[in-house]
């Protein structure tokens, strides 16, 4: 899975759909959330209804849906796979499919240019981990990214496998040669870990080694890399690239559900002590307009109807007449998506939490304030 960056999605936002409109699908397709197939497919169809009640009869927007929902259908690679985003405009030969390694939060727009945002938010919020195995005489190391994990292995000199046994008593103590030579090879791995994560950077590090060494090489580690320590990984360092991948993989999930359950319990601190947060849809469009969100949580799947000021932009739930410049309100179909695009415009950090009871009960949504 390649890895989407700044310079794609720019290229992908400034393509306009001059005779026709862009239609961009966000389908969250997390195992954790959607286990089987047919689960997939209902959510998909869920979205494409919403969509096409909103299609006003366009043939190019009606050819669009029909080759996204032939795409999801015709069955793609999960193992890695847990949001899709797909762009097309049959009218002017635009197609694009873009598998995230992170849910995404399901929905259809229909706009002269490709809605991005949520691409956005993926590669400016997601999490880089580097993987570091060694043995007494091996060490590789890895950098995990978007899905994409790259191999800097080539920087390791491997110690020979089998001790030189000429005679002990011209090489000493054969024991502490063999234990000197593991120590200067466990050196060289952190120090190998430090230069990676110097030159690509990284946010969390996870370690695949026996339990017998691992102190050793952690006390090696740079304090830099072991203020990243995470949880371990069990892989031998013979591993193969796809088991790796998949280690990676566990233990992001496991970071990621982590830093939610912290981040839903410092908004409702904040919420408890009055200090810089709000939860419930209501308070949050309201702090939104005052542009005075800095970081917004909502749980996936959380939508309501609401009203959107023409003249302003505010959004509420309740309309026709906005309480901020007294203009007439129109109806929008959900106002939380609506909320979660003014967030990204206003360069708020968003976090779509999946199954967290604790934000289900501040009413689904939140946001900590910037004063």
């Amino acid at each position: 899975m390649p890895a989407i960056t700044q310079d794609a999605i720019r290229e992908l936002a400034a393509f306009r759909g001059d005779r026709a409109p862009v239609t961009s699908c966000y389908l969250n397709v997390d195992g954790r959330r959607l286990a089987r197939r047919e689960d997939v497919e209902h959510e998909l169809e869920r979205v494409l209804r919403e969509a096409r009640r909103r299609g006003n009869g366009s043939q190019s927007c009606a050819r669009d849906f029909q080759l996204i929902e032939d795409y999801v259908r015709g069955g793609f690679d999960r193992s890695s796979t847990r949001g899709l985003a797909i762009f097309s405009c049959s009218e002017h030969g635009l197609w694009q499919v873009v598998p995230l390694p992170v849910p995404v939060r399901s929905r259809v727009v229909v706009q002269d240019a490709p809605a991005v945002g949520q691409l956005e938010l993926v590669v400016n919020e997601f999490n880089r981990f580097g993987v570091l195995l060694a043995d007494r005489q091996r060490a590789r190391m890895f950098v995990f990214e978007m899905g994409d994990l790259t191999d800097h292995s080539e920087r390791f000199d491997e110690l020979p496998r089998d001790y030189d046994a000429r005679g002990e008593r011209d090489q000493g103590d054969k024991q502490s040669h063999v234990d000197a030579l593991t120590s200067q090879h466990l050196r060289r791995a952190a120090g190998v870990a430090f230069e990676v994560f110097q030159q690509r950077g990284f946010e969390h590090l996870t370690i695949g080694c026996p339990d017998s060494i691992l102190g050793e090489i952690e006390g090696y580690l740079h304090p830099y890399l072991r203020e990243r320590l995470v949880d371990r990984i069990s892989l031998p360092t013979s591993a193969s690239l796809d088991q790796v991948r998949q280690a990676a993989i566990d233990i992001e999930i496991e970071v990621d559900r982590d830093e939610e359950a912290a981040a839903v319990e410092r908004l409702r601190s904040a919420v408890a002590t009055g200090k810089r947060g709000v939860a419930g849809l209501d308070p949050v469009l309201e702090a939104l307009g005052a542009h005075r969100v800095q970081s917004l949580l909502v749980s996936d799947g959380f939508s309501q109807s609401g009203w959107r000021c023409g003249d302003c932009g505010a959004l509420r739930t309740l309309g026709r007449q906005c309480p901020g410049c007294g203009s007439e309100m129109h109806q929008i179909e959900d106002v939380v998506e609506e909320a979660l695009d003014e967030a990204l415009r206003q360069s708020c950090a968003v976090r779509v939490c999946v199954g967290n009871a604790d934000l289900d009960v501040l009413g689904r949504i939140g946001a900590h304030l910037r004063y």
